[in-house]
């Protein structure tokens, strides 16, 4: 049996987490993404936001391990 630890490891940056959230949903063209019921999106359009919110912090990483 497994067990899922989800705490945060930096609870300081859950709001700028939800923040770039709301931004990503409306590039995606998602409006008044804090207020939709995310069970009525589909996994595709919730995979979305994750998704992006994902590369972007991979690139945001990548460039300060880089320095720049």
């Amino acid at each position: 049996m497994s067990t899922t630890n989800n705490t945060k490891v930096v609870p300081e940056a859950k709001a700028a987490l939800n923040q770039m959230k709301l931004e990503i949903a409306g590039e995606l063209g998602m409006s008044n993404y804090e207020n939709i019921d995310k069970g009525n999106l589909t996994a595709r359009q919730n995979g979305y936001v994750g998704g992006y919110m994902t590369k972007k912090l991979v690139e945001m990483a990548e460039r300060q391990m880089a320095g720049k």
